[in-house]
Parts: C-alpha cells; sequence; structure tokens
C-alpha cells in the first residue's frame, strides 16, 4: 500500500498539456476495434490499470496490437471475429470495462468469464444483467445475478425497446453492443442523455443511429450489424480526459491568486458539467474550441476566485465522477451547497457519499449526509489523514484539499487507475511525498 502527504501550496501559474488521456474513449477504442473491417491507429492511449485491464482482454479475444511509437499503436481486429478465450477476463477494478464487455460478449457464440478485483466483484452488475437477460442473453453472476465474476453464453440476441430507470452510460452502452447483434431494430431510452460517447463513435464508424430528446427523457433507435457487416475502421487522438482535468482546475480556483492552462481536453457536453458548476460557484473559467474528431477538443483555462455555495441536483449523470472533488470546492465556498439525487455515488468504487463526508468531516468541515447526497458547509479546511477507500476520485480530491493545509492519503496507490501521472503532475504545484507501507 501507499500513502502520500501533500504539503500546503503557495500561488501557482501553470500550463499543462499532458493531463491523463480520456478513459471512457480509451476503453472504447479497444473494444470497438475487435468488430472492425481494419486495422484501426490509436494515438494517446490512456495506460492507466483500468484501460489496460480493457486493452488486455481485447487481446485474449483476438485483438493483435503493435507500437508504432511511445504514443501511438495500431490495433489489428481479428480475421475471423472475436474467439473464445481459455482463460478469465480480468477487468481489474474497471466497471466501464466488465459491463461494456458485458454487452458486447452476450452476442458473441462462445463461453466467456469476466472478473475483477476485490471491489470491482462487489459492484452491482444486476443492471446490465437483467435488461441483457430480457434480450436473450445468458449471464450468471453471483448472488443471484447481482455481483461478479459473470459467466456469459454468448449467442442469439433478440430486437428491443428498453427504458433504462437510471440515466448510465454503461447501461446504454451494453445495450448497444448488445445490440449490434439483435435480429431487428433496437430502441433505448433513458431518464437524462447520458455521456455519450458510445453512440458519437459508432456514429463515425458506420452505425447510423436516430436520437432525440423530449420530457420523457433521452432516446435513440438503431439497425444492427448484418451478418457479416463490420464497422469501419478508424485513427484517432485521444484527447486529455476532463474528469482527470477537473482537479487542476479546481486546484487553481481554490489555491489564491493562482492561474492554470489545461490543453486539449475533450469538450463533449455531457461531460464538462462539473466546470459549467464550478462557473455557477463564481469560478473564473474559459474554453477555446480547438478542433472537432468524433468530439470537440479544446484548452480550458482556470484563475482564482471567491466561491459560493450552489445547490447541485441536475444533470447528475453528467457530473458524477467529480462530485467528490466538488465537495473540496463546496468545503472552500461562502455558505452551504447541497448535492441531491446522486444516490448512484453509493456504488461506485466506494460509497461516494460516506467516503467524501468522512473525509471532509476529518478535515473539520461541517457537511451532513443524505441517503442521495450531502450538504457542505463552507469553512476552514485542516490538515488530516484522509482514507481514500480504495478510489481514485476521492484520493485526488482530497489530494487537492491539501494544497491548502497540507494533506495525508492513506492508500494513495488507487490514483494509478486512471491517472498514472497525478502526482507527478501535482509536485509541480507543491511538495508530494510518497511512502510504500507494508
Amino acid at each position: 500500500m501507499r500513502n502520500t502527504k501533500i504539503t500546503k501550496a503557495q500561488k501557482f501559474s501553470a500550463t499543462i498539456a499532458n493531463i491523463a488521456a480520456d478513459k471512457s474513449i480509451s476503453h472504447r477504442c479497444a473494444m470497438f476495434a475487435l468488430l472492425c473491417d481494419g486495422a484501426c491507429e490509436v494515438e494517446n492511449y490512456l495506460l492507466g490499470e483500468d484501460t489496460l485491464h480493457t486493452l488486455a482482454i481485447a487481446r485474449q479475444l483476438g485483438l493483435s496490437v503493435e507500437q508504432l511509437s511511445p504514443t501511438l499503436m495500431r490495433f489489428i481486429p481479428p480475421k475471423s471475429g472475436i474467439t473464445e478465450p481459455s482463460d478469465v477476463l480480468d477487468c481489474g477494478n474497471a466497471g466501464t470495462g466488465m459491463r461494456l464487455y458485458a454487452g458486447l460478449l452476450a452476442g458473441v457464440k462462445g463461453h466467456f468469464v469476466l472478473s475483477g478485483d476485490k471491489y470491482l466483484n462487489k459492484r452491482p452488475m444486476k443492471r446490465i444483467i437483467e435488461p441483457l437477460t430480457s434480450i436473450g442473453g445468458k449471464i450468471y453472476g453471483r448472488c443471484e445475478n447481482s455481483f461478479a465474476p459473470l459467466s456469459i453464453i454468448g449467442g442469439e440476441l433478440q430486437s428491443f425497446t428498453y427504458r433504462s430507470n437510471v440515466a448510465s452510460a454503461q447501461v446504454k452502452s451494453a445495450m448497444i453492443l448488445a445490440g449490434l447483434y439483435a435480429n431487428g431494430r433496437c430502441s433505448f431510452s433513458e431518464p437524462l442523455l447520458s455521456r455519450d460517447h458510445t453512440e458519437r463513435m459508432l456514429s463515425g464508424m458506420g452505425v447510423e443511429f436516430d436520437t432525440w430528446n423530449d420530457e420523457q427523457g433521452a432516446h435513440l433507435h438503431f439497425m444492427p450489424l448484418a451478418s457479416s457487416q463490420k464497422l469501419r475502421s478508424f485513427k484517432i487522438h485521444i484527447p486529455a480526459d476532463p474528469s482527470s482535468a477537473f482537479y487542476f482546475a479546481l486546484a487553481a480556483c481554490i489555491v489564491p491568486d493562482s492561474h492554470i492552462m489545461l490543453e486539449n481536453v475533450l469538450l463533449n457536453p455531457t461531460r464538462i458539467e462539473a466546470f459549467e458548476v464550478l462557473k455557477k460557484m463564481g469560478a473564473n473559467i474559459s474554453y477555446t474550441l480547438k478542433s472537432s474528431q468524433y468530439e470537440d477538443i479544446g484548452d480550458i483555462e482556470v484563475r482564482s476566485a471567491p466561491l459560493k455555495a450552489v445547490e447541485v441536483r441536475d444533470n447528475i449523470a453528467w457530473l458524477i465522477d467529480e462530485i467528490p472533488a466538488l465537495a473540496i470546492a463546496f468545503a472552500c465556498a461562502k455558505g452551504t451547497s447541497t448535492v441531491r439525487n446522486a444516490k448512484e455515488l453509493r456504488v461506485k468504487e466506494s460509497d461516494r457519499i460516506a467516503a467524501s463526508i468522512a473525509g471532509l468531516r476529518a478535515m473539520g468541515i461541517e457537511c451532513e449526509e443524505f441517503d442521495d447526497g450531502f450538504s457542505v458547509r463552507g469553512g476552514e479546511l485542516k490538515s488530516a489523514s484522509v482514507n481514500s477507500h480504495g478510489d481514485h476520485r476521492i484520493a485526488m480530491s482530497f489530494a487537492i484539499a491539501g494544497l491548502i493545509c497540507g494533506v495525508e492519503i492513506v492508500d494513495s496507490a488507487c490514483i494509478d487507475v486512471s491517472f498514472p501521472n497525478f502526482l507527478e503532475l501535482l509536485s509541480t504545484i507543491t511538495r508530494v511525498d510518497s511512502v510504500q507501507i507494508a
């Protein structure tokens, strides 16, 4: 186990061009390449633990990977389609990897077993097993199909009209990937548009989506692939992950007289909602669009500013990963901020509501826990030791809090899941000391 101490920071001005690549797009590049009609070129694939597990699984399923340069890979799909592996497919800590692979493999002939680490195998999987089973998928999990390991017997799937009661990109993506093998037109609806990388990427690869929003939520229709049809191959440069960039935007907001420029960040509207919340709190944030390739990409500039309290209850699906970091902004703001409608936080890598509240209280902040969120009264952060509970988002959020007063993060190794160079970048702002604990 690794513990890390963060020293209180002085004002800073920085430009960061090497924020970790987007995790969501990296996952999808490895998976989607399995279904393509030719070699794909992927630049800036995230070399984090989660996405490396996804890539390793793709290799077990028949993908060939060539390293063309330190940052450029060629993904070569299997000529005869996905092959049945001889071993368990290890997803590590990657919930996205497990849930999307479950959808992709449900329609592929063969037997597949998906498992993960001790944290992932405690996360709920019924939310994908039930919809996939309803269209003919044969997926079996522990505790009455609630948890991994998952055993999948791939086979023929039926067309569907499915309405999800949660806005979840993982549920939606699993159903879309399963629907590529279905026997007719498929329809999916959710209460609010969730992150839409799957639709955007597959649209560029030849899948035709009909999408619209109304008072009932977000909807899409699409046709499955024909019997011998494959997706078009792609070339992509993966931009910086806005969820990772957000930690350094937060740092510039809360450390007085500070400024940061974050370069080449994904600007998908469903991914920058947390930045918009900071703007509502009074933060000085601006975007500069630089290019569009499947997605909008650009720079984000942030300058420190006094923050005021805010109520967050809408578009929760668009900022679910950043809420622990927003809790740190709330602690530095004037007044009492609240988050509601965020019960999904209970079933992430940790119970992020409980973990955020525990960390804030350890640092002297007054807060209240709700079933579906929490409230935070702005105050003075005090140095403390905070347990990450094995959750990379909790670890990084409280590391940024340490810029105000100093902090020790217990079990900081989990950061490597999504942002391997986070501590290296943080060390350009303040002193960072890590120690391996036996």
